[in-house]
């Protein structure tokens, strides 16, 4: 009985199959449009500071964001984490609110608040109900304005800090990202991604308030606000809370230059079962014309999940789980890499079938129908981040931060598109050079060595 019973599901799902492959296909998705800046609103103040309002949606909510266009790259070599240390001293509240009070402030007007930091930027978030609006930039301005910077957390924090430190060195991707950015910017913060305990131990209250005074002020700072609002009290808000905060510096990002082909380096990890590997090259940075046919030409090779390096190495071989390429745009300056975590006894062919993969986009123009399917997908995920405000102000901030014209974002989706399979073995050819790059590994050096001479060695044999 048991078997007639298998035998009849067998027949109906075989039955299934052959009456779904008898289906026609579902249609094609639609072109994604292109992105259309919506109306904002924009002001400058007398002190420098800019405000930039867009409304947005019909949901009784609004995104803010502060930013002050300094972060980690106005550190210098000694001060690395400094700014960090500074965005987590701003959470501990102001000279006339505690951090309890701003929590409570904010929780009232039924949203929240955070404070960031990243290479380029320091930023005070927020999201709060429309008519809690004006309220919250109060509130956010006055952390960024009135600081209590306290010295009674620096110990707290730093110890925060050391531990997080020592978590992130033993993980060999931080350890390979920190090689591969110190040896392709040297002598730029760019190249700095950590600090050592010795740094941060260095750090004082009068070191971060000393960063303060030099690097915050309102020349360098823009307040977006996108969502629904009324505007005329949010202009008000604006000027009351910042509108008198001194000018201090203009701003002021110093230009690095990258280093190309560096070599291989090894980090050793006795006994690792897999290599970590991150290799790559200085590309053009996003004011180049080149650009977004490079970012699409990285989407087909290595940057999304059906690229061809991770269908090589992760679904044809096996050598890797999450392999992913990138293109590190910073201010005037990128870089493309690959990175991966590939099995031990495979590093050597996993370079070569990477390398391999590369070659061959230079010499072969991709077909069209794959090209149509990775442009498909960057212009319907560069569409999907303008859909929310906070998608809006990112967007806009990006093209503030990077000095980019609207146009950056206005023609995106058509540049995209207009992309052809013979730009992207151009692009590949012209920017992604494995001769090139900069190569480094972290793994057991000793069983990995030859594997390392013999890739080397095949190297030559591929470029000639």
């Amino acid at each position: 009985m048991k078997k007639i019973l298998l035998y009849t599901l067998g027949i109906a799902l075989s039955y299934a199959v052959v009456k779904a492959q008898e289906k026609e296909l579902p249609p094609e998705g639609g072109t994604p449009k292109g992105f259309t800046l919506p109306e904002k609103e924009v002001k400058t103040y007398d002190n420098g500071l800019r405000s930039v309002l867009i409304p947005w949606g019909s949901i009784p909510k609004a995104n803010i964001q502060i930013v002050v266009k300094s972060g980690n790259i106005h550190e210098n070599a000694d001060e690395v984490w400094l700014v960090d240390l500074l965005g987590d001293l701003l959470k501990e509240g102001s000279t006339n609110r505690s951090s309890e009070q701003i929590a409570d402030e904010i929780a009232g007007m039924g949203g929240d608040l955070s404070v960031a930091v990243s290479p380029h930027a320091t930023y005070v978030s927020a999201s709060v109900l429309y008519e809690f609006v004006p309220d919250a930039i109060a509130v956010m301005a006055d952390i960024l304005v009135n600081p209590l910077f306290p010295e009674s957390e620096i110990e707290r924090l730093v110890n925060d800090m050391k531990r997080n430190l020592s978590v992130a060195k033993t993980r060999p991707q931080a350890q390979a990202s920190e090689k591969f950015y110190g040896m392709l910017y040297p002598d730029h913060p760019y190249g700095r991604v950590y600090p050592t305990e010795e740094i941060l131990e260095s750090f004082t209250i009068e070191k971060v308030k000393d960063f303060y005074d030099t690097n915050f002020g309102a020349k360098r700072t823009t307040v977006y606000v996108a969502g629904m609002y009324n505007s005329s009290k949010v202009q008000t808000a604006v000027e009351s809370a910042l509108g008198s905060w001194r000018e201090g510096p203009e701003p002021d990002y110093p230009v690095a230059e990258a280093i190309t082909g560096q070599g291989i380096e090894m980090i050793d990890r006795p006994d690792a079962p897999q290599s970590t590997l991150m290799m790559g090259l200085p590309v053009v940075d996003a004011s180049h014309p080149d650009y977004i046919a490079l970012d699409v030409t990285n989407s087909l090779l290595g940057g999304s999940f059906g690229s061809r390096i991770t269908s090589n190495i992760r679904e044809d071989k096996g050598y890797t789980y999450s392999p992913f390429s990138n293109i590190n745009a910073r201010f005037r300056t990128a870089i493309w890499y690959e990175q991966a975590d590939v099995t031990t006894d495979f590093t050597g062919p996993s370079l070569r079938e990477i390398t391999k993969e590369i070659y061959q986009l230079q010499n072969e123009p991709p077909p069209k129908e794959e090209l149509d399917g990775i442009k498909n997908y960057e212009a319907g995920v560069y569409v999907l981040q303008n859909s929310t405000p906070g998608g809006i102000i990112s967007q806009l901030n990006y093209l503030e931060l990077y000095d980019l014209p609207e146009t950056y974002l206005t023609e995106r989706v058509q540049n995209i598109y207009a992309v052809t399979p013979e730009q992207v073995s151009e692009m590949v050819k012209k920017y992604i050079r494995p001769e090139d790059m900069t190569i480094v590994l972290v793994g057991d050096t000793k069983k990995i060595d030859q594997q390392i001479k013999d890739y080397e060695k095949r190297l030559k044999e591929m470029e000639n």
